[in-house]
């Protein structure tokens, strides 16, 4: 027990020293990830969020089952997301052709595809709960379905934003999808999430651990900011700022 604990702390201390000296290979990775979280989050957000608008405000019939079916995406498991991707890229694929299997933009094309059924869903229901209290006053100024879908979205905005932030935590933090179209090669598909796996699988845990630090820390950051962006919007509209749940 105490060489094992010996082992541990002499790891945590190797990872901390990885991260404070500015290590090449940890911070690379790093950039890497954020690069492709934010970009897929880019791409995946204005989309997501014209949908969900729409969907909140709209009427017509099989509405139903088209938001059961985009509720049953939030828990396709990443790994399908990736293999269906894979198989469109692949050289005997309908994209085949694009060459991107392997690639940055393979990566970024899996994450925007499982953040968009989260950010159409959420925003779907903050744009939903607001519109019914302040719907009908809308209409009743003239207001169609798509202009009171922009209305209520803008003067939600901070609670939009909130849904932003929650897809970037959810990309960065994904790792099957990615581990399958980007391959996971060093120096050009490497994330952290993967790498995380593969230098545990290798025994190298200080490395591991300083990846796991980081994103640890990234993802404490986003919770952070989403709580002061509720925070400042309630205290100016004196009200609780709508909670983004599907």
């Amino acid at each position: 027990m105490r060489g094992f604990m010996s082992s541990f702390y002499d790891s945590v201390a190797t990872a901390g020293q990885l991260i404070a000296s500015g290590d090449g290979a940890l911070w690379a990775i790093v950039g890497r990830s954020l690069a492709v979280s934010a970009t897929a989050c880019a791409l995946a957000f204005p989309l997501g969020l014209a949908l969900g608008a729409w969907l909140a405000v709209a009427r017509f019939p099989g509405r139903g089952a088209v938001l059961t079916l985009l509720n049953t995406l939030l828990a396709v498991p990443s790994v399908v997301v990736g293999l269906v991707i894979y198989l469109l890229l692949s050289r005997s694929g309908p994209l085949g052709f694009l060459g991107w299997l392997f690639s940055f933009q393979a990566m970024v094309l899996a994450q925007a595809i499982l953040v968009l059924p989260l950010v159409t869903a959420l925003t779907r229901q903050v744009v939903e709960d607001i519109d019914r209290q302040h719907g009908e006053q809308l209409s009743s100024l003239g207001a169609g379905a798509g202009l009171r879908s922009l209305l209520v979205a803008w003067d939600e905005r901070y609670a939009l934003l909130t849904v932003l932030i929650t897809a970037f935590g959810r990309a960065v933090s994904e790792v099957g999808a990615v581990m399958i179209v980007g391959g996971n090669i060093e120096g050009f598909t490497r994330v952290m999430t993967t790498a995380i796996a593969l230098e545990t699988s290798k025994g190298d845990l200080p490395l591991a651990l300083g990846l796991g630090l980081v994103l640890l820390a990234v993802v404490l950051c986003l919770n952070s900011l989403v709580a002061m962006l509720r925070r400042w919007r309630e205290r100016l509209d004196g009200g609780p700022l709508p909670v983004a749940t599907a």
